[in-house]
């Protein structure tokens, strides 16, 4: 039996036992089961990163943190979380909301008490973004992979148990740059019309994306990489990851900020392309505000990095927990800065994100639980490119038209073979005993007999 004072709390519990013979009604029962169960200090859930005394990122976070390369041609870089808030006033249904403080990631979640009518808040630009106002661009890393002047990172730590840690690095960019003709794959980019000199489709104010780190007593496993509405993800120890100095390397793709293990061409959504290569090194977390949270309570505390002097007056926390989304809500159609592109309904400009409080922080494998459902479009165009490369591009498609043509008519052969067979053998009935030939013979004399009888019985009566 344990000791100390579970044991004693166990020990304790039998003096409240009825008596042998005696009653044992529920309220007992419950009152014992609630004594046994009461959690004692010894059963308290363990913390290897919060201490009362110290809020520390442990060494092991920062010492595999990736690296990301950004694409050498990509104008929209890394931006500041504070100052794309400050660029930006809050919207519902494209309407300015009034009498607001001044917001900063310290009060930022008191727009989700805000009445949104039926729509949702969005931290709409102050500018019109076709102009592309230098805010969007961001700032670019110095040759050390620091971001001065800017922190466009936030480290989250998911501590599911005392051993178990998943590491969030999130990467914030004030602009987000869709596909344009050149990156879309043949055949549809032939149902694309290049207009207004290579116009980009799915653009979007404000953009997070994410790589997630998983550690088992302070040793990396796995990684995930975000890449738009799904991601890639990789044992630790994968041939496919390029590491250095331990640290496991991400490449940006070109605009869409999609984060991919390898540089070249990545194609996603079954028909588009991403671009990446390796422009200038980012270190994210020389620029990074670092979180703990508890998964359990949802709860978020602020950490600092061994040596970090920074004032902890501010916790800048309320951020998190804001629900709105990071940028324009999608212009409508009667809008003169939104187009569409033809057959497929695309939008030149689309929605803002929503933050890393709905990336499915807690969950069970590298990949998140719960994935993005596709339109039906998604899908269709999904089964017509898996199918383009061997069955329909070129001279593939006359071939596949005979083969389908002559399917069909075997099939209608054989349908009308089946028929033909069915109704031959319609109304036949199997005895279910046979009949010996010697009793047909003999039922064929007595039958015979029997009319030569009736016969003489006739001409009698004449």
């Amino acid at each position: 039996m344990g000791t100390g004072s579970a044991g004693s709390a166990f020990k304790s519990s039998f003096s409240q036992l009825p008596e042998p013979g005696a009653d044992w009604t529920w309220p007992a029962n419950i009152h014992l089961l609630c004594v046994l169960c009461k959690p004692t200090a010894r059963d308290a859930p363990l913390s290897s990163i919060l201490t009362e005394s110290s809020r520390i990122v442990p060494s092991y976070v920062t010492q595999y943190a990736p690296l990301v390369w950004l694409h050498s041609d990509d104008p929209f870089r890394p931006a500041d979380l504070l100052q794309h808030i400050r660029h930006t006033t809050p919207a519902t249904n494209q309407s300015s909301i009034p009498n607001l403080p001044k917001l900063d990631l310290d009060n930022l979640a008191i727009l989700n008490d805000v009445d949104a009518s039926g729509g949702r808040i969005a931290l709409t630009s102050n500018d019109d973004i076709t102009a592309l106002p230098p805010w969007l661009y961001g700032s670019l890393p110095d040759e050390s992979g620091r971001i001065a002047n800017a922190t466009p990172c936030v480290v989250i730590l998911v501590e599911k148990s005392a051993r178990d840690v998943d590491a969030f690095f999130f990467y914030f960019y004030s602009y987000d740059r869709g596909a344009n003709i050149t990156q879309v794959l043949e055949p549809l980019n032939r149902l694309i019309e290049d207009t207004e000199n290579g116009m980009h489709f799915g653009d979007h104010v404000g953009d997070w994306e994410h790589n997630m780190v998983r550690f088992r007593d302070g040793k990396p496993t796995g990684i995930y990489y975000s890449q738009h509405v799904s991601g890639s993800a990789y044992n630790w120890n994968d041939k496919a990851l390029s590491m250095k100095d331990e640290r496991p390397l991400v490449f940006s793709a070109y605009g869409s900020h999609a984060n991919y293990a390898s540089t070249g061409n990545h194609v996603h959504d079954a028909a588009l392309v991403d671009f990446c290569d390796a422009g200038r090194l980012w270190d994210p977390v020389l620029s990074a505000y670092f979180y703990h949270l508890d998964p359990a309570s949802f709860k978020l505390t602020r950490l600092f990095v061994s040596g970090d002097n920074s004032s902890t007056t501010s916790n800048f926390t309320s951020f998190f927990y804001f629900t709105g989304i990071w940028g324009d809500e999608q212009y409508p159609d009667n809008d003169i800065r939104q187009k569409t592109v033809p057959h497929f309904g695309l939008k030149r400009f689309v929605s803002g994100p929503q933050g890393p409080i709905v990336k499915n922080l807690v969950r069970k494998g590298l990949f998140p639980d719960q994935r993005e459902k596709k339109p039906w479009m998604q899908w269709a165009v999904g089964i017509f490119m898996f199918w383009y490369p061997c069955c329909i591009r070129g001279w593939r498609l006359w071939v596949s038209l005979a083969v389908v043509v002559g399917l069909v008519i075997l099939t209608a052969f054989g349908v009308r073979y089946g028929i033909k067979k069915y109704r031959r053998t319609k109304g036949y009935r199997k005895l279910e005993t046979d009949i010996p030939l010697n009793d047909l013979s003999y039922r064929e004399e007595s039958s015979g007999l029997h009319r030569a009888q009736d016969d003489l019985g006739t001409r009698d009566e004449r």
